[in-house]
């Protein structure tokens, strides 16, 4: 009896010790603050004793400032009062390494690293960024709007670098006959006009000569608007980035909001649609501040400037318009014709085709757009500058230097696609000795480190099946930090790559690396990490050895005492593809392979995205659904379909002028593995996912009803000639110029093929895939005389829900459509 008591008693501790196995629809769905947050944004102080990290606050979208003593391991809020002395994130270093600089709250900051002293530099309503020290070290630079400023760190005096006026030089105005007669006439006037000029050019002469006053304005014409300026840090340069004035965008659309505080429906603009109009050009202006000089950049030595890439898929498309015949088909064509011609330069009929066409129209990242990097970048003293310049028609990228004296690009690299360009591997600079200039590149197929002297041959720092992103050059220059899935497409770590070139050696060992940040010398790194079930955590890594030393948990006990399935990445071969398909395979633990188990697919969103890896996904709460799912009895497959990031060009440009086909035929072959190899039943197939995921579970639905008999699309994409342009181009080109395309990647254009039950939920106030996308497909629903659809429409949600009473509705919706149609 007393062993049977122990017993028990044993048991009954184990059952209280061992870990929830699950959780509740409910909970899955509510404010992930259970959970526990993130961390976010880390960077070093400038000492290198510590670390700060960002972290949301419970209940509230409000993020707390952390610091880390990493003597003591103190982690403590920074509280306003502190705040005045913290150091920013993404300082910048004088040559010397003597101060460095930073923007804190929208104004610029200067710490001297001897010292330690801190100086506020700026004070102001606008946003201050983009700091950088002069060559000379003697000044630090910063940038308001389009407006470069220049401070002097011996004087303390702070004043603009140019004056910009988007006018017509008021002296260039040439006097007209009548004028021209009164000065004749007149001495006197003629006297007035000499004296006038002559107080000019005295003043002008001084604000040339001397350093104390403010220089000449440069009068841009009114006939543009100003989209960035970059300033070289030897002060002599001003590069200016500009569109024309007043360009039509293309009509916006009225976004509808029902439920308001105000009790009134009240509207906004939605975006503008593809091809409706093209995006405006950009055109580069190099100002000489020393000898007050502007001169236009011509785009005429970028090879291929003057090419045709879309004259074969325009000729595609006007040859089946007239096969297909009618009066309305020859009108659509004409009207596509006039369209490309309106908004591309380029395409001319033959009739008016000129011997040597226009130049392509083209677009620049410039620093004022992207807060201090993307496509503009100067060497440190200076003398050497680079530019990074798109084509609007997204087949080319090409990386131009600059002869500054005479003012002429010269191309250093191009990188051209049939398909599009991938602007996610567009990282580029210059070394630190200004001989070398570096960047990303998808040319061997995957994205590769590269680098090569102006004007020479450019050569592989990273080579291989495997990509490459986030390059960070040390301060001293002798290395290349770079995050890369080496070891497996889904496994990311930091690596590093000596500048000169050499082995690619393995920095870290986390499986699932962030985010890092470079310590101030160069010997540690503070890296965020996750891992399925743990969100992104702060840990500090020895660059040369030594253990790791983790910093945050910031789990709650709830989340953690749960035990949650771990997704199993699996490789499912592929029957259109030599490569595999990567996938998260969940089942339950009790998993009983003797009996069929319904299956469930589901379809990350955003296209170009990968959702199979071993950290923390951004579809958390869809993980934990799944979790729900296989406790049900279900098998859950997620797959990074072709166009998923991660797997190199060919896989990402798949699906060009062709989506919604072949990333089916990589979710069939899926059914078909969980069939082969997880008891899966094939008779029993659910489909959802939200965003570019509602889209394919509409494709899905449409074009394999004998396979998909249950489907939920979220915030779907149904029409893509209804969606923005900057995604849409890039793998459909535009309505106009390529109308089979969208024809054939349309979901409401295989509507008919509806046999099973379909849920369409979407929020009402979507910016994104906007809700008049889902309102079209169910009226042409309701014309296919169709039964079993439905409409679940969120008043308060744009594309990413946040409210947990949505995110319940809605996957309750899912639960209640899968457990109906399924089991």
């Amino acid at each position: 009896m007393h062993r049977i008591w122990l017993a028990s008693l044993a048991a009954l501790l184990t059952a209280v010790a061992a870990p929830a196995r699950a959780t509740t629809l409910e909970q899955a769905m509510a404010d992930p603050d259970w959970i526990g947050p993130p961390v976010e944004r880390t960077w070093w102080s400038l000492d290198g004793r510590n670390v700060y990290y960002q972290l949301k606050q419970k209940g509230s979208s409000v993020r707390d400032l952390h610091r880390i003593d990493l003597g003591d391991g103190k982690d403590l809020i920074v509280d306003p009062a502190a705040m005045a002395t913290a150091d920013g994130s993404d300082p910048v270093f004088d040559r010397a390494h003597q101060r460095a600089a930073f923007v804190r709250s929208g104004d610029v900051f200067l710490r001297d690293l001897s010292s330690g002293r801190l100086s506020q530099i700026t004070r102001t309503p606008q946003f201050e960024g983009s700091p950088q020290f002069s060559a000379d070290g003697r000044a630090l630079q910063y940038r308001s709007g389009s407006d470069w400023f220049v401070y002097d760190i011996a004087s303390a005096v702070s004043g603009p670098a140019a004056l910009l006026r988007l006018e017509k030089d008021p002296q260039a105005k040439q006097p007209n006959d009548l004028e021209r007669q009164q000065l004749r006439y007149f001495s006197t006037l003629r006297q007035i006009k000499a004296d006038r000029e002559a107080r000019k050019a005295h003043a002008d002469a001084f604000a040339k000569g001397d350093p104390s006053r403010l220089g000449l304005p440069f009068f841009l014409g009114d006939a543009v608007e100003i989209q960035g300026t970059s300033l070289s840090p030897d002060g002599r340069w001003l590069l200016v980035v500009t569109s024309p004035k007043g360009y039509d965008e293309g009509r916006h659309g009225k976004l509808q909001r029902f439920v308001t505080e105000s009790g009134y429906e009240e509207q906004e603009d939605e975006r503008t649609r593809v091809g409706r109009n093209l995006p405006a050009p950009q055109s580069l202006l190099l100002l000489d501040l020393q000898k007050h000089e502007q001169n236009a950049l011509a785009l005429d030595a970028l090879p291929g400037i003057h090419d045709d890439p879309l004259k074969a898929i325009r000729e595609e498309n006007a040859k089946l318009k007239a096969e297909r015949g009618g009066d309305e088909a020859k009108a659509e064509t004409q009207a596509g014709k006039a369209t490309a011609g309106k908004n591309s330069k380029n395409s001319a009929s033959k009739k008016d085709a000129a011997p040597e066409p226009k130049a392509r129209a083209v677009r620049i990242v410039s620093r004022a757009e992207d807060g201090g990097g993307g496509g503009i970048a100067w060497s440190e003293d200076g003398s050497q500058l680079a530019i990074q310049i798109r084509a609007i028609d997204n087949k080319d990228r090409w990386i131009a230097s600059v002869d500054l004296e005479h003012a002429k690009l010269r191309s250093e690299h191009r990188l051209t696609d049939p398909a599009w360009i991938n602007w996610n591997f567009n990282d580029f600079g210059w070394s630190k000795d200004g001989r070398s200039l570096w960047y990303l590149s998808e040319e061997s197929g995957y994205s590769q480190l590269y680098s090569k002297a102006p004007g020479g041959k450019a050569r592989a720092l990273t080579s291989g099946s495997f990509e490459v992103s986030a390059p960070t050059l040390s301060a001293d220059g002798r290395w290349f930090y770079l995050r890369a899935n080496v070891q497996a497409p889904y496994s990311y770590d930091l690596y590093r790559v000596a500048s000169g070139g050499g082995k690619l050696e393995r920095v870290t060992q986390f499986n699932a690396i962030d985010g890092f940040a470079l310590s101030p010398d160069g010997k540690r790194l503070a890296v965020q990490h996750s891992s399925a079930y743990v969100p992104a955590q702060l840990a500090v890594v020895e660059i040369d050895g030594g253990a790791v030393r983790e910093l945050t948990d910031t789990r709650t006990p709830q989340f953690k005492a749960i035990e949650w399935i771990a997704p199993q990445i699996v490789a499912v071969p592929s029957t259109h593809t030599k490569a595999p398909i990567y996938a998260k395979f969940y089942k339950a633990r009790d998993f009983d392979a003797n009996k069929p188990h319904p299956i469930v697919i589901f379809v990350h969103g955003a296209g170009y995205l990968q959702n199979v890896h071993q950290g923390y996904p951004a579809y958390f709460r869809e993980q934990m659904f799944h979790n729900l799912l296989a406790e049900e009895g279900y098998v859950v497959l997620d797959m990074d379909y072709r166009a998923s990031e991660g797997y190199g060009r060919d896989w990402r440009t798949a699906i060009y002028r062709n989506m919604g086909h072949p990333e089916l035929e990589d979710l069939i072959d899926g059914v078909h593995w969980l069939e082969k190899n997880a008891a899966g039943d094939s008779a029993r197939v659910g489909i959802y996912g939200g965003s570019y995921g509602g889209f394919m579970s509409l494709m899905a639905m449409f074009r394999a009803p004998e396979i998909f008999k249950a489907g939920a699309a979220l915030r779907p994409v149904t029409d893509w000639t209804q969606y923005n342009h900057e995604y849409t181009s890039n793998i459909l080109n535009t309505p106009q110029d390529d109308p089979i395309a969208y024809e054939r990647s349309s979901p409401i254009e295989f509507a008919d093929g509806l046999k099973g039950s379909l849920l369409i939920a979407h929020g009402m106030i979507d910016d994104n895939v906007l809700f008049e996308d889902s309102v079209r497909l169910y009226q042409k629903l309701i014309e296919l005389h169709k039964d079993d659809f439905e409409l679940s429409g969120y008043p308060l949600e744009r594309h990413g829900f946040v409210h947990p009473d949505s995110w319940l509705d809605e996957y309750k919706r899912i639960q209640r459509l899968f457990r109906s149609r399924l089991q």
